[in-house]
């Protein structure tokens, strides 16, 4: 069974930084990604930023790109987003996933809140 448990979320002012972390387990592939999406109040779900197991391959959605960085640890197994020059903006819940390449699959943790508020 699949898990992603994701900490590091909580209230950050404006211009400030946070990480979150999101540990995997539970799954076993050659070829995946794993990632972050966001829902804002009122809005859609969004997509943040993704990255590949081979760590090769990277991608950022357009609100986020220069201030956000994703990366893995050495088993590539947690993900982390580090998240700088935080806009009011980025006042959302926060999503890990896992995107099993092969299958097509999609796992989502359990979400962090994540407020950027003075």
């Amino acid at each position: 069974q699949v898990q992603l448990v994701e900490s590091g979320g909580g209230l950050v002012q404006p211009g400030g930084s946070l990480r979150l972390s999101c540990a995997a387990s539970g799954f076993t592939s050659r070829t995946y990604f794993m990632g972050w999406y966001r829902q804002a109040p009122g809005k859609e779900r969004e997509f943040v930023s993704r990255i590949n197991n081979d760590v090769d391959v990277t991608n950022y959605g357009d609100s986020v790109k220069g201030r956000f960085t994703i990366s893995v640890d050495n088993a590539k197994t947690t993900v982390f987003l580090q998240m700088s020059s935080l806009k009011r903006e980025g006042t959302a819940v926060y999503y890990c996933i896992v995107l099993i390449t092969e299958t097509g699959s999609v796992y989502w943790g359990q979400e962090t809140k994540v407020i950027v508020s003075s």
